[in-house]
């Protein structure tokens, strides 16, 4: 059996709330421009909205700050309207909305007021300057779909309404409980800990000599996040299932900590 490769993933590991991983596979190209079209009319409507608005203004103002005002309704509608929508929706215009989509960050996680904004200056260019050429054919060369501005961004669009199969949690290994009840376990790096897992998840998959090669890998990897160092002669596999159920287990209580920290802040108003 050939030796998998857990460099370049084709699923993207989101966890929620309750700290369950869930895989959401990357928008497709026709969705992308659907929903991009819907943005697009938004964005249009905005604009015809705050130039008739300027035009009705424009009998009692002078033309130099008309001029100015007209200015700043271009870059409402093409900059400062999106980028709010898509920072205060957590990734979703109004077109991502209506067809399931959101934008995410590379590693998954929810975008910034920093992502959205640099998606719709570079949307400036790519989708209205030049019609959309140039985020048709990025999107259509790359493997996640993404525009240039996605690119710039480090961001990318993801399907949310899609039936999702989760497997069940990486146990933890009883021998490694109390070990692992003591240790400093820190984050692992983003790729490493989806590796981690895709590798844990394809275990009875594996044969054994492609196990022992990628186990002794990660598990060198990850020893320098953690410490002390596991018992001497534990396998790869079960220091590395310790690891992520013990990061999942920690996760978990942090949350559940905050949740009842909100909970009270809240009664207490």
């Amino acid at each position: 059996m050939a030796t998998p490769e857990f460099a370049t993933l084709t699923t993207d590991d989101l966890v929620t709330g309750e700290a369950v991983a869930l895989d959401l596979p990357p928008a497709g190209l026709g969705l992308r421009i659907v929903s991009g079209l819907i943005d697009v009319v938004v964005t249009a409507g905005l604009l015809g909205v705050l130039v008739l608005g300027l035009a009705v203004a424009a009998l009692q103002a002078d033309e130099a700050l008309l001029q100015v005002a007209m200015l700043a309704a271009i870059i409402v509608s093409f900059v400062g309207f999106p980028t709010a929508l898509e920072t205060l929706s957590h990734g979703r215009s109004l077109g991502k909305l209506a067809l399931g989509l959101r934008t995410v960050r590379d590693d998954a996680g929810p975008i910034s007021f920093q992502h959205a904004f640099v998606r719709a200056l570079v949307g400036v260019v790519e989708i209205y300057a030049f019609l959309g050429g140039p985020a048709f054919f990025a999107a259509l060369l790359s493997a996640r779909g993404k525009r240039l501005g996605d690119f710039a961004a480090g961001t990318y669009v993801v399907r949310e309404r899609v039936k999702l199969q989760l497997g069940p949690p990486t146990p933890m290994p009883p021998q490694l409980a109390e070990w692992a009840a003591g240790a400093d376990l820190a984050a692992l790096p983003t790729g490493l800990a989806l590796a981690v897992r895709q590798f844990l998840a394809r275990l009875p998959q594996i044969d054994p000599a492609a196990r022992a090669v990628l186990g002794g890998r990660l598990a060198a990897a990850a020893e320098e996040y953690v410490a002390p160092a596991p018992p001497p002669g534990t396998p790869p596999e079960a220091f590395l299932a310790a690891v992520v159920a013990a990061r999942r287990d920690r996760d978990a209580a942090r949350l559940a900590r905050e949740a009842e920290l909100r909970a009270r802040l809240t009664r207490g108003r």
